[in-house]
């Protein structure tokens, strides 16, 4: 919701409250009908009251008018859904999946990260927040590996999605053995 929204939301609820507290008071009997005449007849008729009440009621009428007819309540994606990227020619949508593959493709190219699950968190400015959760060979050198799949990350992003990444963390779940080796060690044993 934009500011101006809340504002008119808050202007527009706080006027509601005091006519209602108001008509209570009236129906109840605690504030003299006539008294309020006197009141809505002073406001009327002085010179000074009255240009300050029009410019009031003026921008109340503004401000219903902005929030009925022209609400902020557009459907944006952003952050929701993905990042949506606008040129000359149109739009496009760039899904938090499909990033996500992309991230899970460069994982897959190192021989030592294994069993790779993604997290993609698009803010409100689009900035990329990238969470790469895996497992490592006992021979992959962790420190490595993981600062050249960062980098590798942010370059096939940036060549495929012309997107800056704001940050990746990695976080190495366990370290596995291969497939291969698995094998290797129960043949061992029987």
């Amino acid at each position: 919701m934009k500011v101006l929204d809340k504002i008119g939301l808050i202007l527009f609820s706080l006027i509601v409250l005091l006519l209602s507290v108001a008509l209570c008071v009236i129906v109840v009997g605690v504030v003299d009908l006539e008294l309020v005449n006197e009141g809505l007849e002073m406001l009327v008729t002085d010179e000074i009251a009255s240009k300050v009440a029009f410019g009031i009621s003026v921008v109340f009428i503004l401000f219903a008018l902005k929030c009925i007819f022209f609400s902020g309540s557009s459907k944006s994606t952003k952050g929701k859904t993905g990042i949506l990227l606008q040129n000359d020619n149109g739009k496009l949508l760039v899904s938090k999946d499909t990033i996500e593959s992309l991230v899970n493709s460069v994982v897959k190219n190192f021989a030592a990260a294994q069993s790779v699950t993604t997290r993609v968190d698009v803010d409100e400015q689009s900035n990329l927040k990238i969470f790469i959760t895996l497992f490592v060979l006992p021979d992959a050198v962790i420190k490595d590996i993981t600062a050249q799949i960062q980098k590798d990350i942010k370059t096939a992003i940036k060549s495929s999605l012309d997107l800056e990444v704001k940050e990746i963390n990695v976080n190495i779940k366990n370290i596995t053995v291969s497939k291969k080796e698995s094998k290797e060690v129960k043949e061992n044993k029987e």
